[in-house]
């Protein structure tokens, strides 16, 4: 233990950021960093905005903070509509939170009261995949399938029925198609063995996010569930906390695949690093029913207040008004095209995978029977050390279910410029190297401990 009172998870000591401009940080060493993973994956403009800062200030300067029972703001009201514009008016209510695992739980509950307040409180159970991640709120995780989080809670969480989903670079199948058919058909006998009536909702990122390194789902899986939920009556929930407000190249990345949600969840890049907000979307019939039966018995101090919904408002102006959904395209092309080439070099890089300005990079032990790593080697914390050396800043994690695989994000802010890839990836390809040269120095010396690197 330190003399700091903080703490947070196990790791090594972290420098002590002093200042940040663009997809830039710098330590109080000077040492300068590329934000190669936009912190959390929740800095989607980048750091320092001058536009963002004077839509804090001015609001600062009216009011921060107002409860929501007691005064209707213009903040809310703007980025309420605002909300509702980017789903095409699929979805027609808002509530507001602060962060994505509110967003999750406010999903879960706003789901089971609909239920009850139509007469079908029998409706206890939702479904997710393992693995998957959903928040750290209680309810949230008892959605979440990654052991290592849910291990210490197993007997306090309302736990869900979990199960696969598709994998496309490990499975077996003959093909891409016949692996969703198999899960799909994996999907629905686990659905009616736990009896479709009792079920409340799906639950699944569109897009997998850290648990699953960018892992995709894809179209005809996405339509599969859908049609699943329509079939058992239950309720679609998209947990795009991570993926929403551009991350993917689109304002969500169930808009790629034409797969609307009943509910759907979404934060960090509302606030984009800048103030916390979140916030649930619903269909209008949903929220009627439950305000009909006596309002949503749920809410949130903070919630909607006007300093994070003059935020999160500014924060879609800038997007459109920097076409930064057609940069995250664009930039998303350049930095696949780069990790591939990076990927070439190297046999213990399994898959790289991506949509938009989002990537994931698997790393294996074998890149023929794709065996991970052994977990106690940590190699996913061992190359994020080697980045941060080199002055790049990626998201580690294990890919199966938390427990063995490596790999890292890649998920620069939307901001970032082609100039800026080339040295993210140049930076990234150092780094790459001396992990190479690392693991050939203990195929040298195979008594040798590998480098000593504990998880972040």
């Amino acid at each position: 233990m330190t003399d700091s009172p903080l703490f947070y998870q196990a790791g090594p000591a972290l420098p002590e950021v002093s200042h940040a401009e663009g997809v830039t940080l710098w330590d109080t060493h000077g040492k300068e960093y590329l934000d190669g993973c936009s912190g959390a994956i929740s800095c989607n403009l980048g750091h320092g905005r001058q536009d963002i800062r004077d839509a804090m200030l001015a609001q600062l300067d009216r009011v921060a903070f107002t409860y929501r029972t007691q005064f209707e703001s213009a903040p809310a009201l703007a980025l309420g509509h605002a909300l509702v514009e980017l789903t095409g008016g699929a979805l027609e209510k808002v509530f507001f939170v602060s962060s994505g695992s509110e967003a999750v739980e406010s999903a879960l509950k706003l789901a089971r009261q609909y239920f009850v307040a139509i007469g079908e409180p029998r409706r206890r159970r939702f479904v997710s995949l393992r693995p998957s991640y959903h928040g750290s709120t209680l309810g949230a995780l008892g959605v979440t399938g990654y052991r290592p989080l849910e291990a210490p809670f197993t007997d306090l969480t309302h736990a869900s029925l979990k199960v696969p989903g598709p994998d496309f670079y490990r499975h077996r199948d003959a093909d891409d198609d016949a692996h969703v058919d198999r899960v799909l058909a994996e999907t629905r006998a686990a659905m009616e063995a736990a009896g479709p009536e009792s079920i409340i909702a799906f639950v699944l990122e569109p897009v997998g996010g850290a648990s699953t390194g960018a892992r995709q789902l894809g179209e005809r899986y996405l339509k599969g569930i859908r049609a699943l939920c329509d079939e058992a009556g239950c309720l679609l929930i998209l947990d795009e906390v991570l993926t929403g407000v551009g991350r993917t190249g689109a304002w969500f990345a169930w808009q790629h695949y034409d797969v609307v949600p009943d509910l759907l969840a979404t934060a960090k890049g509302l606030g984009a690093g800048y103030y916390p907000v979140g916030a649930l979307l619903a269909r209008d019939d949903i929220v009627a029913a439950v305000m009909a039966a006596g309002g949503f018995q749920h809410g949130h101090t903070y919630a909607g207040n006007p300093l994070a919904c003059a935020t999160g408002l500014a924060v879609i102006e800038a997007i459109r008004r920097e076409g930064l959904l057609a940069n995250t395209r664009a930039r998303g092309e350049q930095l696949g095209a780069g990790l591939r080439a990076l990927a070439g070099r190297y046999p213990w890089v399994g898959q790289v995978r991506g949509l938009g300005l989002l990537w994931g990079v698997e790393l294996v032990a074998d890149p023929v029977t794709r065996e991970p790593f052994p977990a106690a080697q940590n190699r996913f914390a061992q190359i994020t050390a080697l980045a941060r050396e080199a002055g790049l800043l990626i998201y580690p994690r294990r890919t199966l279910d938390g427990v063995a695989g490596d790999h890292f994000l890649v998920t620069p802010p939307l901001t970032i410029t082609a100039a800026e890839v080339e040295t993210l990836l140049e930076r990234l390809a150092l780094a790459m190297a001396r992990f190479d040269r690392a693991l050939a120095d203990e195929a040298a010396a195979p008594n040798a401990r590998p480098t000593e690197v504990r998880p972040s």
